[in-house]
This record gives structure tokens, sequence and C-alpha cells, in this order.
């Protein structure tokens, strides 16, 4: 495979378009149908750590996402994807979870410290 190199402003000139037409025509029967044909199942449920420890455990320090995630340093994106169900923590961060759902004054206060 060869390598590629380009600069900065080749990679803007050569960004691909978005059919926002398209994707607004996309149906809630469409989405299911193309979950189904990339192996996922619509229909399971969503993974119960992230659901319910996650969001608890920010709840447990009173921080908006934006807060919990600066005071972590976990991207927010990646925040929000457990908290919805998208994906599921690794084993560290599930640790970290339920030591701030057991002692979250500590835990807060030990994030405070250090990004201080």
């Amino acid at each position: 495979m060869a390598i590629v190199r380009k600069s900065l402003s080749q990679i803007r000139l050569d960004r691909p378009t978005l059919d926002r037409a398209k994707i607004a025509a996309t149906s809630e029967r469409d989405i299911r149908r193309h979950q189904i044909e990339d192996g996922e199942d619509p229909d399971a449920p969503t993974p119960a750590f992230a659901e319910n420890v996650v969001r608890a455990a920010r709840g447990k320090l009173e921080l908006t996402q934006e807060q919990f995630a600066e005071l972590t340093k976990i991207p927010i994106a990646t925040l929000r994807n457990w908290e919805q169900g998208r994906t599921e923590p690794d084993a560290a961060a599930r640790a970290f979870f339920r030591v701030v759902m057991r002692i979250p004054a500590q835990a807060k206060k030990a994030l405070e410290e250090e990004a201080a």
C-alpha cells in the first residue's frame, strides 16, 4: 500500500460532500435495516453498567457532563457515549466510577487537587 502525503490545504480541498437531503430522508426503518446489515441488534438493551453507573457517578459529584469531562480529563464525546450506552468504559474506568460512587466527596477533592 502506498503512502500518500498531503498538506492540510489539500486535505481540506478533498473533503467529501455530504448529501444532507439524503441524510434527512433516512427513516427510522432505514436505520434499523442498516443496523441489522451491520450485524447489530437494534433491539438489544443498552449496556447496564454505562446506563446506570456513569451518569449516577457524575450525579454524585453534582457536575455537568462538561465539568465532569474537564475535571477527569475524559473526552466529552467518550463520556456521552458511555452515558448513552453506545460504548462501555474499560475496566480501569469502571473501577474509577465504583470509587466515585462509594466515596464521592473524597474522589472529587482528589480530582480538584490534581487539577490545581
